[in-house]
């Protein structure tokens, strides 16, 4: 059934994807309610309600739902018991079962292996005995806490066997999984979008760059080979619909350096790499995750500018207090985004976009405001 403007979306969670996913949903009429430990999340100022709780309090989460028409989520980490509460108040997009799958990296593997799509060699690991007979099998690998972990926390690499132990132990002797080192000619990722009932939309791919499992730079569309494009693509739609996708889902993909197009990770939910969407394509992601929920005609997917973001991390706020944001704005074709958030090591304050007119051109601009911030006074 179709949720016209004027009803309510909850969102679990108050980021920034909330934030920017609010301000799209108002922007088409729908009223926001979010949950979220912090009172002052990045979502609050532009939500007509935000239920302070944990993501594991199922009497907030049931609230949240009572008070929606339906709900969606910006964040994985989200108690089974409060998603139960949700679903059992309003629909929950994408789907408590599709939550569950990717919060558990092995049961996401298997689930991907099992419905024949190629991921990297990996081994589950319980114990420093599966870290050393993960290491010796694969050869150097890059060990995983099987729950929770993002923007490279929760990994450590493990170049031999020797290494295996510490490894574990300095992930606090947790369940994980061990992934294989690959040898990579691009990361990328691809996002898709499908509707209740049963249209589907797909992105053109990104490519992205990182440094310590942080995402630094976004180019949209990437610069890419016209068949691992099209490959990136059939993947994502495969996916959507095989889960049977309600919302969003990103797709983040490893090239390798001999042609192999591998599934890295999945999220159900707006992705870093594709804040590009907003200047690059005439649909943005947040705008598409709320028609998607609403069961509303999706929106083109069409580039019309090509564009790319780096991300601004708290580290610039710790060096000078007012970073010079006059600079890269000065700079035609830049935008800027703040999240309002406190500022801490490595924490994903806001971004930059840059559009012009070839992706190397708008990779190139918004490397260029990124240096433009770091100059002397």
């Amino acid at each position: 059934m179709v949720i016209l403007p004027g009803a309510t979306i909850g969102i679990l969670g108050g980021g920034q994807l909330a934030r920017m996913t609010a301000m799209a949903g108002r922007s088409l009429g729908y009223k926001i309610r979010v949950l979220d430990p912090d009172p002052r999340c990045a979502a609050a100022g532009v939500t007509d309600e935000c239920i302070a709780a944990s993501f594991e309090d199922a009497v907030a989460a049931s609230r949240l739902g009572r008070g929606s028409d339906v709900v969606t989520y910006e964040i994985e980490r989200i108690g089974p018991e409060a998603a139960r509460a949700v679903t059992d108040a309003a629909p929950l997009r994408p789907s408590a079962g599709l939550l569950a799958m990717v919060q558990d990296r092995a049961r996401q593997k298997a689930w991907l292996v099992d419905n024949g799509f190629p991921v990297g060699p990996y081994r589950e690991v319980d114990d420093i005995g599966g870290a050393l007979a993960a290491s010796e099998a694969l050869g150097p690998a890059r060990l995983k806490v099987r729950s929770g972990g993002y923007d490279g926390r929760g990994q450590a690499r493990v170049p031999s066997a020797t290494d295996a132990a510490a490894a574990f132990v300095g992930l606090g002797s947790v369940p994980c999984v061990a992934e294989r080192e690959l040898d990579l000619e691009a990361e990328l990722s691809v996002l898709v979008a499908r509707r209740p009932s049963g249209e589907v939309a797909v992105y053109p791919p990104a490519r992205n760059w990182h440094e310590d499992g942080i995402l630094t730079l976004s180019q949209l569309p990437g610069e890419l080979p016209d068949a691992v494009g099209r490959q990136a693509r059939d993947v994502a739609e495969a996916l959507a619909t095989k889960l049977a996708l309600e919302g969003l889902l990103a797709v983040e993909l490893f090239l390798t350096t001999d042609g192999r197009l591998l599934v890295n990770e999945l999220s159900p939910r707006p992705h870093n790499t594709f804040h590009t969407t907003e200047t690059a394509c005439v649909t943005s992601q947040f705008e598409q995750l709320v028609r998607a929920i609403c069961d509303l005609p999706l929106g083109s997917t069409e580039i019309v500018r090509p564009s790319a973001l780096a991300n601004l991390l708290g580290d610039l706020w710790l060096r000078d207090a007012r970073p010079a944001f006059d600079r890269p704005l000065a700079l035609p074709g830049v935008r800027l985004s703040l999240y309002g958030k406190v500022a801490r090591p490595g924490r994903k304050m806001g971004h930059l976009l840059a559009s012009a007119t070839t992706p190397a051109a708008a990779l190139a601009l918004v490397e260029e405001a990124m240096r433009s911030l770091t100059q002397a006074r």
